[in-house]
Parts: structure tokens; sequence; C-alpha cells
């Protein structure tokens, strides 16, 4: 059946049900899910989260990730994701949209939208990725002020807070900073761009008990580990933000290419998501049976031949 009215409809808010696949133990692991038909496929796939990358949300804008996203845009992104596939969604909060303020009315749209979990950062805008150069660091006292205000606002939404000071303030810095912002209300700490296996180790030996978050993304400056690596490392949590983006632009470049190149799509239907796969994953027969106006669609099988 579908999601949308399913007899297993969700009856916790998303926050608390983030929290209790935490409680379970082991690495929660979550993939990147930029819109409502990845998060069907991340289900599908076995997964039992999602994430929602801000690079990807803004390249799907065709805008770079520098902060210029609204919290109303980012909300649409959460909408579709989370009533779409009923995952706990966690949510990329950039640096919160400004002051303490702005990231109280985040943290209520947010969770309004849908998002059962937020990361905040410690940067100034315009903020970068993580994993590029030169940072710009909010001071720690106006960072925790940030993680005081998300959780004064917050129902159930599960807070954590990343700090990107590692490739500057070294791991001492960057621990030193994650105490702070512990001590202001964060649930769990997400140390972002850290180099090595030693740095990753260091990290969590520094913070024992804590949750962390892992980033594994690729073309930056982490390398490969798998989720059993990181869950050896002493983490909770590892997030592929924006790989599923990044396999999917592939091959709609590709594809284009192709139909400039041949006139059309024909050299291409080989690598394509079939009608009927499509509508099994969005449960579109499950749709018609629930109106019966709607005549059940028969798929046509195959490509005619001319």
């Amino acid at each position: 059946m579908p999601y949308l009215v399913a007899d297993d409809l969700p009856k916790e808010p998303a926050g608390l049900r983030f929290r209790a696949l935490l409680e379970k133990g082991g690495i929660l692991q979550m993939p990147g899910a930029h819109n409502g038909l990845a998060s069907l496929q991340v289900r599908a796939a076995g997964f039992e989260a999602a994430y929602l990358s801000g690079a990807g949300m803004s390249a799907s804008m065709g805008l770079p990730d520098l902060g210029v996203i609204t919290v109303d845009e980012v909300c649409f992104f959460i909408r579709q994701v989370a009533r779409a596939s009923g995952l706990p969604v966690l949510v990329d909060g950039d640096t919160g949209y400004g002051e303490a303020l702005n990231v109280m009315h985040m943290v209520r749209c947010f969770e309004e939208a849908g998002a059962a979990a937020v990361h905040i950062e410690d940067q100034l805008l315009p903020k970068k990725c993580g994993h590029l150069n030169d940072k710009k660091l909010a001071t720690v006292e106006d960072m925790a002020a940030k993680v005081h205000a998300a959780s004064r606002a917050r129902k159930h939404l599960y807070i954590i807070a990343r700090t990107d000071a590692a490739a500057s303030e070294g791991i001492d810095g960057a621990v030193a900073r994650a105490k702070k912002f512990l001590e202001a209300g964060a649930d769990a700490i997400f140390p972002e761009a850290l180099v090595n296996a030693d740095m990753f180790r260091a990290f969590a030996k520094a913070m024992p008990g804590v949750k962390l978050l892992a980033n594994m993304t690729e073309f930056g400056r982490t390398p490969f580990f798998s989720a059993s690596e990181f869950e050896a490392m002493g983490y909770s949590m590892v997030i592929w933000p924006v790989s599923a983006f990044r396999v999917a632009n592939k091959a709609q470049e590709k594809l284009y290419a192709a139909i400039r190149r041949d006139g059309g799509t024909q050299k291409m239907v080989d690598q394509m998501q079939t009608r009927a796969e499509l509508y099994k994953t969005i449960g579109y027969h499950d749709y018609e049976a629930l109106d019966s106006s709607i005549v059940k669609t028969v798929i046509p099988q195959g490509m005619p031949q001319r």
C-alpha cells in the first residue's frame, strides 16, 4: 500500500523514532535522498533512515552550496522525502539560516515539515562545503547560542552540532568546541572533514559515550571507510550525502549527450528504469486501488517496433 495511507503509518514523532534507532546500537546508516522518489528507493533497499543534504538540495536547484537557499525551500524537500518514504530524515541545517532566533524558526519549520533530526554547523556565512578550504568559523559562544536556541525550540527534533574546526584548530580544538555544544543542548556531534582513521579514532576517544556522526562523501578529504569501519572507530551514524545524486547526474549527462549525438534515446533504453519498475517503486497501482473511479492501468510491454 502507499505509505501515505498505509495501516502502519508511524504513530510516534519522527524525532523519537530517530532516537529509538540510535538506541538499538550498531551504526545508523543514512544514504542521501535528494527527492521523494530517491527516499522510496532508500527504503526499498532496506535502510531505516535517510539524509537530506544541503549540497544536494542546492545543486538540484542549480545553485552552489554556499548557504543561499531558504528555510522554506528546504522544507519543500523535507516534506516530500519524509512523506514519501515515512523514514526518519536527518536534514542539513547549514548554519541555522541566521542567528539564534532564526535557528529557532528553522527548528520549528523543519519539525513541522516532518524532519527527525537536524545538524547545524559552526561556520560563518557564506558557508562552504566542509571538505573545501579556508572555512570561516563562528566563535564557540555564538555557535553554542545557536545550539541552545535549537534545543529550546524543538519538540522532539534530534539536534546534532557539527564542527568544522579540525582543519584550522586541530582535533583538540574541535573536541573543545564539541564539548561546549553538548553543554548547550546538542544530542550528538558531527566532526566534519577528518582526513584519516587516526583523527576519527582520536576524536571518538576524546568524546566517550557521545553519539558521533561520520560523513562518507566522495571527492572530499575523508578516505573511503565502510559503515562497519566507522562503527569500530566509535561512530554511531554515517551519511553518504550526495552519492545517489552524483550517480543520477552522471547518468543524465550521458543521456542528454546520447540524444544530441543520436537524435533519440534508442541507445540508452537498456540503462533506463522501466515504466513497470517506476510504478512499483511509487505504488502506482496501490494508489489506483484507493479510488474506484480509476480504471487500473495496463503497462505497455516493451517498445513497439517500426
